[in-house]
């Protein structure tokens, strides 16, 4: 086993708009753990929320939970020095009440990359470093060749999560084939919930966001109809859908997606993750309906190789989704920018 000679150099989340690099020893392994030169990551949106003070978290940290790199030392048996590899949002204690029911994701004990305080029991939790910890219980994906870095790590959050709404969406039989589907919100995961709908046989899959430039990404993948949202309340949407996906997180959203579902009809909601508004139900309607109304965040390890196999084969225009990757000294300058109309912000790691 022989390692670098060279330090982590890892951008720091101090609070804020403030970062700053930071030179880490090499850690040493434990048990079951592996260390992963990074390659690339991505920019979630959640980050945004997170740097912004829409959403808490402990800091100083390393943000960043979207990656792919490649192993560079490991004590986990299925992974080898070399392997190319993605890794789960979550590490799991594998022993609680719902772990053991099948609900990891909701770990008592979870602990979740680029979540974690620099001082704490996972300093080197983050992607906006050159090199990341994975952790004992924590899933790692094997990345094939016909997988590119950026979608790779796109798997890792909003991928996986479109695998856990399909499923949420579908119950049984994990499929939206001859469905009518409603995508509201075509940011990262809405694009890969509207392929997933397409390449599942949907009858119709209607796109609903505020930018054109993504509605035609979205058509390019096969919706078969596309709305801006100031049409959404009105009568542009079918009367009856059978499944509605919210990625918007809006309270317009919200009241959109659940409006048209029909009797059986299903609603995910998976971008709410900041603090909402209360949204009404009426319960009549729920229960003379047998609608149901569920959300999703985060995902179970079964949604990671889903999404990567997923991803391997998606239509997706990658190149203008996510755009000219920056340098890992860039992103600060990133998050003190508004979003252009690329989905994603591809951070090329250099070591």
């Amino acid at each position: 086993m022989t390692l670098p000679a060279e330090p982590v150099n890892a951008l720091v989340w101090a609070g804020g708009s403030n970062f700053e690099f930071v030179a880490l020893p090499l850690p040493l392994l434990g048990e079951g753990e592996s260390l992963v030169r990074l390659t690339t990551s991505t920019l979630c949106g959640s980050d945004r929320h997170t740097v912004s003070g829409r959403r808490s978290q402990p800091c100083p940290s390393i943000l960043g939970h979207e990656g792919v790199g490649i192993v560079q030392d490991t004590r986990n048996p299925d992974l080898v020095v070399g392997q190319r590899v993605t890794f789960s949002v979550i590490a799991p204690c594998l022993q609680c009440d719902r772990c053991m029911s099948g609900r990891t994701a909701k770990c008592r004990e979870v602990l979740k990359t680029g979540h974690e305080p620099i001082h704490g029991k996972w300093p080197l939790s983050g992607t906006y470093s050159t090199h990341i910890l994975l952790r004992k219980n924590q899933l790692v994906v094997d990345v094939p060749d016909a997988l590119a870095d950026a979608p790779a790590s796109v798997s890792a959050c909003a991928g996986a999560t479109v695998m856990a709404v399909r499923e949420a969406a579908c119950t049984s039989a994990q499929t939206f084939e001859n469905k009518r589907v409603v995508v509201m919100g075509v940011g990262m995961l809405g694009l890969i919930a509207v392929e997933a709908a397409v390449r599942d046989g949907a009858a119709s899959v209607i796109a609903v966001d505020l930018s054109e430039e993504r509605l035609r990404w979205a058509r390019d993948v096969g919706a078969t109809e596309t709305l801006p949202p100031d049409e959404y309340a009105t009568t542009a949407l079918p009367e009856s859908v059978d499944i509605s996906l919210e990625f918007s997180g809006t309270p317009a959203g919200v009241k959109a997606c659940l409006a048209p579902l029909d009797i059986g009809g299903t609603a995910v909601l998976a971008g709410s993750v900041a603090d909402s508004p209360n949204t009404q139900i009426n319960p009549e309607w729920l229960v003379r309906g047998w609608r149901t109304v569920t959300g999703v965040h985060n995902y179970e390890p079964r949604h990671l190789q889903q999404a990567v196999d997923f991803l391997a084969s998606s239509s997706i225009p990658w190149d203008e989704v996510i755009g000219e990757p920056i340098a890992l000294s860039d992103v600060p300058g990133a998050f003190s920018t508004p979003p252009n109309e690329t989905m994603r912000t591809a951070i090329r790691i250099d070591s």
